[in-house]
């Protein structure tokens, strides 16, 4: 059953934070990983509206997003983000669940 990788994120640092985001889409590929949606238009509906970046991943299923995210080549990525706080990050992986069936 799919899986979706949810996050929001809020820039502090754009340049490291391009480090990572540079990284990320072969990473993801590796894994079998689809984005759906990274950055782009949106409207907040409800909620804190501290975040400013949203993406939305598709994997093929939730162990293999899991796998992607806890995957060595991802957290060595993702260190640029998380040092120095250039980026603060909410990330979920989500089954699809019976609904989409």
């Amino acid at each position: 059953m799919p899986a979706y990788w949810l996050a929001r994120s809020l820039i502090n640092d754009p340049v490291a934070y391009k480090r990572y985001t540079d990284q990320v889409p072969g990473i993801i590929e590796k894994f079998g990983g689809k984005v759906l949606a990274r950055g782009g238009r949106y409207q907040f509906m409800e909620g804190p509206e501290k975040f400013q970046r949203f993406v939305v991943i598709e994997f093929p299923d939730l162990e293999t997003g899991v796998a992607c995210f806890t995957s060595d080549d991802y957290n060595e990525a993702a260190r640029h983000r998380r040092e120095n706080g250039a980026g603060e990050v909410e990330t979920v992986i989500l089954e699809a669940g019976e609904f989409t069936k």
